[in-house]
């Protein structure tokens, strides 16, 4: 890293802009920066390290007074730093929070910190961050060095110098592992931790396994206390016992099955014999009843028989009577027959009998065939007569036809001859309207002046008012301004009149008279009135001020309104707000007027194409109209001769009758009478013949079933389902009496014993021996299942216990690496991966400032790279110590004097920076700044440490130094001069000549 240049304002003793260019400084390679004691030459490396980290190496608990108190409140404050780091360049400006004068009105705020973070590309400054917070974030990925460690190797600040050579391991340790890239090992340390852990929960997870296989295993082997220490060779064991108890179970299943395999036949056999024994005694026993019914039995077999026979000659009862019932029916026919004929007949229609229907039947055929003719001739006439109705109905619709069509004609010739003038009067209302509405342009410009114009005289009105309160307001501003000044004027009077008093006042005896340089002062001048102090003079010149700036204000508000008026009046003219008024109404009139024609025009257009068609219309419906009157007047006509046709033979065939329906009604029911009474006499002939015939065959039936008469078969006659039950009883009878003998005389049933078997002794041997066989079963069934189980265990336990063993191995492997290089046993040393690689580091650091501290302590003190195990038990390997080559000790480094202790830090420092820079990687320390420290030593060591440091101009690294030692200055020409103006505050000047 390389500090190339240095640009504050506002920032210490520092109130105006300073520039440092470090790199003016490459070829000589040593600077100093020198001044009076508070000039502010710590303030350099407070400003960089302020911009690097927001802090300053004397002001770390927080309270950082960073603003210059020489800066008004105008003033800015900032630093801004460019550097260099792995061959890019950076630009960082920061500002802290400090009070600023407002931007409008008076006093003070609180600016707020600011940061902006930028890289060089090419020839522009590209920015990274722009705000504290990013630009923090950004820094410490760029410069991974935290602000107490870049105060230990490259801002070695004062009252820090020895920081490094004094910090305790762990302190020492964050430093190095920034500056050498070491993380990369602690990661290795954590990857290791974090796979012995990882093996651990792998291993417990094993051994869990096989304590939740033990358990299971016991659950199946039913065991109560857990074996102590169970191996794979125990879980084999224990599935061996289990398995044999399952042979045994199984041969004791087998044995219990055929046991009862043999009392089930004895079982089955008993039951059989009981069952033939029953079967016996329900034959016996039904043999027995069915005697006992045989006589009831043999009665209703008598009784079905008689009924069969009754059955035979119901038919012809049924018949007789029904053609008896048939020939009185007849009979009631042929006189209601009679009753309706004696209208139309003769004197033989009152003849009743046989021998009045045999005469009466020649006579109905010609009256009959008469009556057909009649209405044969009517046929013709009446359909005519339907058709009147319709052709009247027809004709009436014509008429309407007609006279709608008629009606019609005349509107559409009225409507023809209205048209023109409607078309001639929308035609001009049309021009009208666009002659109106091609003015609503102009009428709207119109408008929007006159609204424009009546604003500004409104305006005018109240800016006249304003400026008149303007104009009496400047006045009174004017007169404060004049009588601010007369007051200032008056106490720089009265300031300069008693000065001789105001000296006088400071006189004391004994002590020269800053003007005439007298001890004594016999007459100082006496005061008149009170003293005009410098404050009175502040105060008032701040009040002359003010009102000055309410006087630029007053004169400012007058112009704006005199200005705003001039507009105003240019825009309203000579108008008043009244003539402005009435002139908007007029052209709202006027715009109002052309919009509703504009909007009139569309539709008078829209009209006058519609009356257009509608004339088209008119005359196509003329011309339709009148053809249509024409067709429907011709069939008007010819309907009216049709039905006066029809009317004139209709009348012709009525006869005394209204119409020729009534007419052909009046005959058709005479000979529907006729044709009744002759169909009656038919009938009751028929109907006669027919119940004779059955008379005679129910006669003879009645003889063949040995009936004495009707009325003995009908008694004798059983319903149909009285029938149907009788013969169900006989037939069930005589099947049961068949099947008890059949059952009797079974072979089965033959020698059997006669006394009842008992079937308690077999039911319990059964009892007992299916008992036994399901025991035997359910003890094999669940020692199977258990030993399957097992077996799934003991296969499973064989893998974990193969697993927990390359488990193991692989655990001790990783846990051994991972104490080694944590620090842990067997590491006798307790030094870390880490810390091992930052100590070999440390080594090379202690050999390189070992060569300048010899050269520096005439071969007296070297330091010593201590690794040796700290008290407590405390991570080691970090340590340094002094050897003191008087004594041929080491001791610690807290025991050097305060000389000795700035040389061997400033070896150290410069042999890190040494170190550092040879390790690719790392940081390059290319610059280094020391603050003080030099005053300690005596002149000739102090020469020994001038001639090291100038040793170091070969290396290409620049090394700022700040001290009051006199000789220093001598022997370094390049200096910065830190020098404090007349007003206080300091400025830098480079290559200054040394007073």
């Amino acid at each position: 890293m390389k500090i190339q240049r240095l640009r504050l304002a506002g920032f210490g003793p520092y109130k105006t802009e300073q520039i440092v260019d470090f790199e003016r400084f490459d070829a000589d390679g040593i600077f100093l920066i020198t001044g009076k004691t508070g000039a502010g030459k710590s303030s350099i490396l407070d400003a960089i390290c302020f911009a690097l980290y927001d802090q300053v190496p004397r002001f770390l608990d927080g309270k950082q007074p960073l603003r210059s108190d020489y800066c008004e409140p105008d003033d800015p404050t900032f630093v801004e730093l460019d550097f260099s780091l792995r061959g890019r360049e950076y630009r960082l400006l920061r500002s802290p929070a400090y009070e600023r004068a407002k931007k409008n009105g008076t006093g003070t705020t609180t600016a707020a910190p600011t940061a902006v973070l930028q890289v060089l590309h090419g020839t522009e400054w590209q920015g990274l961050a722009a705000k504290p917070h990013a630009v923090g974030l950004e820094l410490s990925a760029i410069l991974p060095l935290k602000a107490d460690q870049f105060l230990q190797v490259i801002l070695l600040a004062q009252n820090r110098f020895q920081y490094f050579l004094l910090a305790k391991t762990d302190e020492r340790r964050a430093v190095l592992r920034t500056l050498f890239g070491t993380t990369r090992f602690e990661q290795l340390e954590t990857a290791l931790v974090q796979r012995r852990k990882s093996l651990d929960d792998r291993l417990a997870d094993v051994q869990r396994d096989i304590v939740e296989h033990t358990t299971a295993a016991m659950h199946q082997l039913r065991l109560s206390e857990p074996p102590i220490a169970p191996d794979l060779g125990w879980f084999q064991g224990a599935l061996a016992d289990l398995n044999s108890a399952v042979d045994a179970a199984a041969e004791e299943s087998a044995s219990a099955a055929a046991l009862l395999s043999e009392a089930t036949a004895d079982h089955r056999a008993a039951t059989e014999t009981q069952r033939r024994q029953g079967r016996r005694a329900l034959a016996d026993t039904a043999l027995a009843t069915l005697d006992g019914r045989r006589a009831e039995v043999e009665e209703e077999r008598s009784t079905l028989l008689r009924a069969a026979r009754a059955a035979r000659v119901w038919p012809h009862i049924r018949s007789s009577r029904a053609a008896t019932a048939d020939w009185q029916a007849a009979l009631a026919a042929e006189t209601l027959a009679r009753v309706a004929w004696l209208p139309f007949g003769d004197s033989s229609a009152g003849v009743s009998g046989s021998t009045a229907q045999s005469e009466s039947e020649p006579a109905l055929r010609p009256i009959m065939d008469a009556l057909v003719r009649r209405l044969g001739a009517l046929a013709e006439v009446l359909a005519e007569e339907k058709q009147l109705p319709a052709l009247n109905h027809e004709i009436t619709a014509l008429f309407d036809v007609l006279t709608g069509h008629t009606d019609g004609l005349t509107r559409a010739q009225n409507r023809i001859d209205e048209l023109p003038q409607q078309i001639d009067f929308v035609g001009e209302q049309l021009a009208a309207a666009t002659l109106a509405a091609s003015g609503e342009t102009d009428a709207d410009d119109a408008v929007c002046r006159s609204d424009a114009a009546f604003t500004a005289a409104e305006n005018v009105v109240s800016l006249q008012t304003e400026l008149a309160g303007a104009g009496v307001q400047l006045l009174d501003r004017s007169r404060d301004n004049a009588a601010a000044a007369v007051d200032y004027e008056a106490l720089v009077a009265r300031r300069f009149a008693g000065q001789a008093s105001e000296l006088a006042s400071r006189l004391v005896d004994g002590v020269p008279c800053p003007v005439c340089g007298s001890v004594e002062h016999p007459a100082p001048a006496a005061a008149e009135g009170e003293q005009v102090t410098a404050a009175d003079l502040d105060s008032a010149q701040l009040q002359m001020q003010g009102r000055q700036r309410e006087l630029a204000d007053a004169q400012e508000t007058q112009a704006s309104l005199t200005n705003r008026l001039g507009q105003a009046q240019a825009l309203a003219g000579q108008r008043s707000v009244d003539e402005l008024r009435a002139e908007g109404v007029a052209a709202r009139v006027r715009l109002a007027t052309a919009r509703t024609a504009a909007d009139l025009v569309g539709g008078l257009r829209q009209e006058n194409a519609d009356l257009r068609d509608a004339q088209a219309h008119a005359r196509a419906a003329v011309v339709s109209l009148r053809a249509a009157r024409d067709t429907a007047a011709d069939t008007h006509s010819e309907r009216s001769g049709q039905r006066d046709l029809l009317v004139a033979r209709v009348g012709a065939q009525r006869g005394d009758r209204d119409t020729v329906t009534d007419q052909a009604r009046a005959l058709q029911h005479e000979l529907d009478c006729a044709r009744a009474l002759d169909d009656a006499l038919v009938l009751s002939q028929q109907r006669a013949a027919a119940r004779d015939a059955a008379d005679l065959d129910l006669a003879s039936q009645l003889a063949e079933q040995a009936f004495d008469d009707e009325e003995t078969a009908a008694a004798a006659r059983r319903g149909e389902r009285q029938t149907a039950q009788l013969a169900n009883d006989v037939r069930s009878y005589d099947d049961q009496r068949a099947a008890a003998l059949a059952a009797a005389a079974d072979p089965e049933l033959i020698d059997l014993a006669p006394d009842p078997v008992d079937l308690e002794p077999s039911r319990l041997a059964f009892a007992a021996a299916s008992g036994a066989r399901d025991d035997a079963v359910g003890a094999h069934s669940s020692l199977a299942e258990r030993a399957g189980q097992l077996d799934v265990l003991v296969r499973g336990v064989t893998t974990r216990f193969a697993a927990s063993a390359d488990l193991l191995d692989e655990h001790s492997q990783v846990q051994g690496l991972a104490d080694v290089v944590q620090g842990d046993e067997p590491n006798t040393k307790r030094m870390r991966l880490e810390t091992y690689v930052l100590a070999a580091q440390l080594e090379e650091i202690v050999v390189a400032a070992n060569l300048r501290l010899r050269t520096m302590t005439s071969g007296r003190y070297a330091l010593e790279h201590d690794d040796s195990r700290v008290k407590g038990g405390a991570r080691s390997g970090l340590g340094l110590a002094i050897r003191d080559e008087f004594t041929g000790r080491a001791r610690a480094t807290h025991s050097l004097s305060g000389g000795e202790t700035f040389l061997a830090s400033l070896a150290l420092a410069l042999g890190l920076a040494e170190v550092v820079t040879g390790q690719a990687g790392g940081i390059t320390l290319d610059t280094l700044f020391v603050d003080e420290g030099f005053g300690s030593l005596d002149s000739e060591t102090l020469e020994t440490a001038m001639s090291t440091l100038d040793t170091l101009r070969a290396g290409g690294r620049t090394i700022g130094l700040i001290s009051h030692v006199d000789s220093m200055k001598e022997q370094i020409p390049a200096t910065l001069r830190i020098s404090v103006t007349d007003q206080g505050y300091s400025r830098i000047e480079a290559n200054a000549p040394v007073e």
